[in-house]
Parts: structure tokens; C-alpha cells; sequence
């Protein structure tokens, strides 16, 4: 779209509207970024969309509504819960794209999902914010994204400064997001999809666990909005009297059909046409709500059905000329930058997250020592050999948890709010992908090396740099394996099951780890045991650290002078013992280990692939996951 400036649009100068100017916090200041936009008129007919509840059965959430949303226009969705409003959104703003009826036109022609999606944006219910940054970071990193290099950095500070002042979030540009109020944070959302000045904004629930005061005032900031030439559709449950006047534009949906499309004024009129009369003391919204709900006369709703016909018809917007280019003033940012940025704002999350490197610090030091005192000195003790077995098992379960646990508690939100920023069209997935990779490197590279250092010290492990390269470059691996095994569940349910299904999974792969070392096999193991052993990256890992300690022609160890006899004395002796003298091959282990990484990793772009853009059979997967979770109240 070419949102140039209209010049006197309605009589004001320079496209920009009189009462949007005067309601600047500064009381003198000009409007540079928000400037009035081309208009973009949605119009929808016939429109339907059903979901699927069982094998064979489907409900009709959407029955056939028609519609037109103008822009210079706010226009609110009402109805009761379930009436169909949110799906109503999802529908337009090309949130839900699969089996759709009716058509959908953007000014006179069909809609293009694709070039639709890049000139709107969909702020959803939940006020959902980067967390760790401040106000005026969350806005830099958002006028990265959308901006790029083709604004300087005082361009963009100023946008920032203009758009903030606006929704009156200025005295709040230093407080960290998580501590903004809901309405606050409810303003910042909007506020950070302004940054690229789209000319059609979908929000879901913007007033939700809002008091009237502040509901009014979001209310009247969208309609400041709106008058800027913009189309702003909103869902609500039942607005205040005083809010509800404040709409240009009424949407009243129940049971997936539209009972009432008109101006706020027209709300009683048109009632008096169906043949109620509005009392003097309820709220017209209310009163149309409650009437239109399912507990009243299904056939009050067909009266109502019937009426908006009749007595308000569509008339068809008419196709326009000019195509709209949205693009032409926002061109595509190219994805070293999407990445860098990316980079940039992970890493400022991360110090401002220092308590929680501090924590996780002080654990690792605590195990460390506490893991260290188990196995003291054991590493050069002939006596307790075997026991130094143990001590490489306890360190794949501490690389196997420890990166796990954490990813299985974050990783979802973060997912979560990923979908809605590529959505709204940040950033592309492999540029948010390749930056959650590189930046968790050297974290998990610090911490590890930190835990192995203390741990590898105290239990007495031969200090040889070709030995402890080896030990150390294991257990990095299998940290970045576990990693991505957490991220991969992670991507696809919340922290609860997350935390439940990564605890299942985990038991399979420890014991799989250690199956059949010291014991004698007699015959070929069957099929599934051997699958399931060599899948299990703490196998590869463990035999990688066991060749790290005993293989490469090490020395015979010393025993100790109280001790008579050391049978474990030779490194070869112990390796017969536990079944690995045919399998010391650490380059075959770290290219398993390598293979199993990959592919974890490659896994964990597809599930992130899903879900930003998910294909039939992912979504078959995701029905059947819905009814099994429907069915079992989880």
C-alpha cells in the first residue's frame, strides 16, 4: 500500500485529523510517522468456517456472515461467549486460512492472504511482551525489525518517541515490560505493531481485565487510531455505556450469525423494529446482547437475522484502481539483519537476566563440588576403577537435565510469542532459528566447562589435554542434544506437559544408556532393544567419556599402598570388563553423537515450521492431539 498523505482530507491540512493533533501530550507536537493512511476497505460475504470435534463430525462456528469494515472507522465485534467473535478475527486477518466459505475483498478485489498479512496486524487477548527489556528496547528492537536500515536511528527514535506519546506509555519507556500494569502492557502491544504504520489493525479482546476507566481510554486511543484513516476492528464482550457510544461501527455476532451490523446510534431503532423495546435504564449493548444470547426464543434470533437483511443491506464496494502496495514503503529486510537483531535483543535479555545466571551459576558450582565429593580422587585410584564408570554415567544425567529442565519451563512461551511476531511479519522463522542457536552456544559451553572444570579437578581424572578435550567436547555435545530435545518439546505443548512428557522420555533414554554393559550376551539382541540403544545419545556419550578416560593406550593406574591387590589396575582389564574393548572408536561416537544433533536440530525447525505455518498433516496431528486432550481434561 502507498500510505502517502492525503492533503486536505476533511478540511485538515497536511492529511493529518485536527483531533488526533490536539490530543498530544505536548500539547505543540506534529505528526511525522502516523501520518493519515489510504484507505483499506475489508468487505465479506457468505462467509463460513467449522471446525472438526470427532471422526466425523464438525461445528459451524461462522453460518454464513457478510460484512464491511471501513477504514477511518472502529469497529467493535460483540456478541456473547461462543458467539463466534474471535474466530470472526482469526477468519479476516488470515489467521485461519483452511476451509473457509464465502469470499473476503480488500477494497473491491479478492483478498491475497499473503499480501493481506503484510499491510495488517493481529494483536491477539493476551498482552504477551518480550520479556527482560524495557519499553523504549522492546520499541528499538521492534522499529528493527520492521524498519531496518532504511531509517536512521533518530528517525526511528523519533517514530518511537511519537507513537509512545500517543497511546501515553512516554513516562514508562524505562520499566521493564514485565512490570507495566495490563493496561499498560495492553498499550504497548498496540504500540509495537504501529511502528511500520499498517493501515489495518485486528485486536482481540483489547479491554480484557481492564477497570471502565481504562477500557474508555483504550477505547478512545483506537478511535484516534481509526480516524487517521486506518480500519480498527476490535472484539468485545459487552463494553460500557460510555464505550460503547464511542464505536463507528457495531458487529453483533450469536451463534455464528450477525444479528445487528450498524452505528452505535441505531442500536435501539432497530430493536424497535424487531419488536423490543430497550428500558430506559440498560445499556443498548447490553440489552442487545442478552436478547440475542441462546437463552431467549431461538426465534427472536431468526427475527434478527431476518431484519439485518432487510433493513440494512450491503451495498458493494466498488474495486479500486490502484493496487495497494504496502510494500513500496516497507521493503522486505534482508535476513542478516533479521538475524543480527535477533542476536541483539536475546543477548540484552540475557544480562538483564542476571539473577538467573547467578542461580544457575551457584547450582552448578554446588553440584559440582557435591558431585565431586562422591567420586573424590577416584579417577587415579586402581581400587574404585569401576566406580569411575559411575562418575562418567553421572555426568551424561547432569548434561541430560540440566540443559532439559529449563528449555522444557521457557521454551514454550517463547514459542508462543514467536508465532504471533512472525505472524504480524517480524522477522523470518530461520532468522529467529539460526539466532536461538548461536546464542545458546556459549552459554551452555560457559556452564558446562565451569561444572567440568570443578568436577574433573576434584575426582582426580588424568590431566592430559587430548584426554580432557575429548571428555570436555562430549559432554558439550550431548549439552546441545538435550538442549534441542527440550526445544523440541517445548515447541509443541505448554510447560506442564512439557515438564511431564520431557521426565518420560528421559527414563527411556538413561536406561538405554547403560544396557548390557557388563554383561555377557549370549545371542543376538532383539530388534527393538538395539533401536532403542543406539538412539539414545547418552550411549554414544557415555562410551565417548569412557574412551576419553581409559582408551588411547593409557598407563596402568596406581593402587593405592593400603591396598594389596588391584585387579582394575590395567585400563584394557576394565574395558573388557564393562564390553567395550571392541568399541573404542570415539571418532564413530562423536559422529553418532554429531548425526543425533542435526537431526534434533533440523526437527526443531520443522516443529517451529508447524507452527507458524502448519501443513494438512501436521494439523491432522493436531485434531487428534485436541480430542485426546479433550477427552481426557488435560
Amino acid at each position: 500500500m502507498d500510505p502517502t498523505s492525503e492533503n486536505n482530507v476533511n478540511g485538515v491540512g497536511n492529511g493529518i485529523h485536527k483531533s488526533m493533533k490536539d490530543t498530544l501530550d505536548n500539547g505543540n507536537g506534529t505528526m511525522s510517522h502516523l501520518s493519515r493512511m489510504a484507505a483499506v476497505d475489508i468487505e465479506f460475504n457468505d462467509v463460513t468456517y467449522s471446525v472438526k470435534t470427532g471422526p466425523k463430525e464438525f461445528k459451524m462456528l461462522l453460518k454464513g456472515v457478510s460484512g464491511q469494515f471501513k477504514s477511518g472507522e472502529l469497529t467493535v465485534i460483540l456478541g456473547p461467549s461462543g458467539a463466534g467473535k474471535s474466530t470472526l478475527l482469526n477468519v479476516l486477518a488470515g489467521y485461519r486460512c483452511m476451509d473457509i466459505g464465502g469470499s473476503i475483498r480488500i477494497n473491491g478485489q479478492l483478498r491475497d492472504v499473503q499480501k493481506f498479512k503484510k499491510m495488517s496486524r493481529y494483536i491477539m487477548q493476551d498482552n504477551m511482551t518480550q520479556p527482560n527489556l524495557t519499553v523504549f528496547e522492546a520499541m528499538s528492537f521492534a522499529a528493527d525489525f520492521k524498519l531496518g536500515k532504511r531509517k536512521s536511528r533518530l528517525q526511528k527514535r523519533a517514530a518511537i518517541n511519537e507513537i509512545l506519546s500517543i497511546l501515553r506509555l512516554t513516562g514508562t519507556q524505562n520499566t521493564v515490560t514485565d512490570k507495566l500494569s495490563g493496561g499498560e502492557k495492553k498499550r504497548l502491544t498496540i504500540a509495537l505493531e504501529l511502528v511500520n504504520n499498517p493501515p489495518v489493525i485486528f485486536l482481540d479482546e483489547p479491554t480484557c481485565g481492564l477497570d471502565n476507566l481504562s477500557s474508555t481510554k483504550c477505547v478512545d486511543i483506537l478511535k484516534r487510531l481509526a480516524h487517521l484513516g486506518r480500519t480498527v476492528v476490535c472484539s468485545m464482550h459487552t463494553p460500557s455505556a460510555s464505550a460503547f457510544n464511542k464505536f463507528d461501527h457495531v458487529y453483533i455476532l450469536t451463534n455464528g450469525q450477525c444479528v445487528y451490523r450498524d452505528t452505535a446510534s441505531n442500536v435501539v431503532p432497530f430493536m424497535r423494529d424487531v419488536g423490543l423495546e430497550c428500558p430506559k435504564h440498560y445499556s443498548p449493548a447490553d440489552f442487545i446482547i442478552e436478547m440475542a444470547s441462546d437463552e431467549h426464543d431461538f426465534d427472536l434470533i431468526e427475527r434478527m437475522v431476518a431484519c439485518v437483511n432487510t433493513n440494512l443491506p450491503l451495498v458493494p464496494i466498488l474495486q479500486s484502481k490502484s493496487e495497494i502496495d504496502f510494500d513500496k514503503n516497507n521493503p522486505k529486510i534482508s535476513w542478516i539483519y533479521q538475524f543480527n537483531t535477533s542476536v541483539r535483543r536475546m543477548m540484552t535479555q540475557l544480562y538483564r537476566n542476571r539473577n538467573y545466571m547467578y542461580v544457575k551459576l551457584w547450582v552448578l558450582i554446588f553440584l559440582g563440588i557435591v558431585n565431586g565429593s562422591l567420586f573424590w580422587n577416584i579417577g587415579n585410584d586402581a581400587s574404585r576403577a569401576l566406580f569411575n564408570f559411575g562418575f562418567c554415567f553421572g555426568c551424561q544425567i547432569y548434561f541430560l537435565y540440566i540443559p532439559l529442565q529449563p528449555v522444557l519451563l521457557t521454551f514454550p512461551s517463547e514459542v508462543k510469542l514467536m508465532a504471533r511476531e512472525h505472524f504480524n511479519g517480524w522477522y523470518n522463522l530461520s532468522a529467529y532459528y539460526w539466532a536461538l542457536t548461536v546464542v545458546s552456544i556459549p552459554l551452555q559451553i560457559i556452564f558446562g566447562f565451569c561444572y567440568l572444570t570443578i568436577i574433573y579437578l576434584i575426582t582426580g581424572q588424568p590431566l592430559e589435554l587430548h584426554r580432557s578435550s575429548i571428555f570436555f567436547g562430549t559432554c558439550f555435545v550431548c549439552a546441545f542434544i538435550s538442549e534441542s530435545i527440550g526445544q523440541n518439546i517445548g515447541s509443541m505443548f505448554n510447560p506442564v506437559n512439557s515438564m511431564v512428557i520431557g521426565s518420560i522420555i528421559s527414563c527411556p533414554l538413561i536406561l538405554t544408556a547403560i544396557q548390557d554393559f557388563g554383561v555377557e550376551t549370549t545371542g543376538p539382541r532383539p530388534l527393538f532393544r538395539t533401536i532403542f540403544m543406539y538412539t539414545s545419545h547418552l550411549r554414544y556419550g557415555l562410551e565417548g567419556l569412557t574412551t576419553a578416560i581409559y582408551g588411547y593406550g593409557r598407563q596402568r593406574i596406581p593402587c593405592p599402598t593400603e591396598e594389596f591387590y588391584c585387579h582394575f589396575s590395567s585400563p584394557k582389564e576394565i574395558m573388557q570388563i564393562i564390553g567395550m574393548e571392541r568399541s573404542l572408536d570415539f571418532w564413530m561416537d562423536i559422529s553418532a553423537l554429531f548425526i543425533i544433533l542435526f537431526i534434533s536440530k533440523g526437527i526443531t525447525y520443522y516443529f517451529l515450521r508447524q507452527r507458524v505455518q502448519p501443513n494438512k498433516t501436521f494439523q491432522m496431528f493436531q485434531v487428534i492431539r485436541n480430542l485426546f486432550k479433550n477427552h481426557f481434561n488435560i
